[in-house]
């Protein structure tokens, strides 16, 4: 199969081929946007995946799965949201996920999002993600989104500026009429817009905000965000740990 550059592309083809349910995941379970199946880790099988790595933490990538499941006659795909959302999932889904792909077919993408170690295209090297006191330059990290290859060869580049227990702060990078399909995510999330304007819907709502303008939204909602003009967001994400 040609290497395919965004998501986007990965996406069209598998739905070409028959993948045409979207799949969220949840803390146990994978379900079907748009009705209440709930498909189990020992019910599915990961076809092939696709890897859009980060070139210099690997922690950080997104995958498109495509997942098929014979005991409920479904073939869909999943987006893990560009290793954002997926601390939520229980270990035995995740485990399942990269147990399966493990054993099918890869194919790899170009990076679309890096993290803080050197790399040729990151010469300036460490940058801390987790520290007592972490100070983060929205506005050069904006301008260093449009600068990588990343930005020139798909259709977003993203940087994670901080991560650590229960959150995760992620500066994401749109072409005009890109598009994060629907999927959900663990906990709370807001989302500020540095630059341009998008389009955020979940099924009972949508919304379009511009330069200065945020939103919040709570855990599990499925919702998807759409350039309408060329775009820079700040994901926060919020997940609360289970009381022990």
């Amino acid at each position: 199969m040609d290497t395919m550059t965004t998501v986007s592309e990965v996406l069209s083809k598998l739905k070409q081929e028959g993948y045409t349910v979207d799949f969220n995941l949840e803390a146990n379970c994978l379900v079907c946007n748009g009705n209440s199946l709930r498909i189990f880790p020992h019910e599915f099988v990961v076809d092939r995946h696709f890897r859009f790595e980060g070139i210099s933490d690997p922690g950080d990538e997104a995958v498109v799965y495509a997942i098929s499941s014979t005991k409920h006659n479904v073939k869909g795909t999943l987006v893990d949201g560009y290793g954002i959302y997926s601390e939520g999932a229980t270990s035995e889904l995740i485990q399942a996920l990269q147990q399966k792909a493990a054993s099918g077919s890869t194919d790899t993408a170009l990076p679309v999002e890096k993290s803080n170690e050197a790399t040729p295209q990151r010469p300036e090297g460490d940058r801390p993600l987790d520290a007592p006191l972490v100070d983060m330059d929205l506005t050069s990290f904006r301008r260093q989104i449009k600068e990588e290859q990343a930005w020139q060869n798909s259709d977003r580049n993203a940087i994670t500026i901080f991560k650590t227990n229960g959150m995760r702060l992620v500066l994401v990078g749109l072409h005009q009429g890109a598009e994060m399909k629907t999927h959900t995510a663990p906990g709370i999330i807001t989302v500020q817009v540095l630059e341009g304007r998008i389009r955020f819907a979940t099924e009972q709502q949508t919304v379009e905000i511009g330069e200065g303008q945020m939103l919040a939204l709570h855990a599990g909602i499925p919702h998807s965000v759409f350039a309408l003009e060329e775009s820079v967001f700040l994901l926060t994400l919020a997940v609360s740990k289970p009381a022990r």
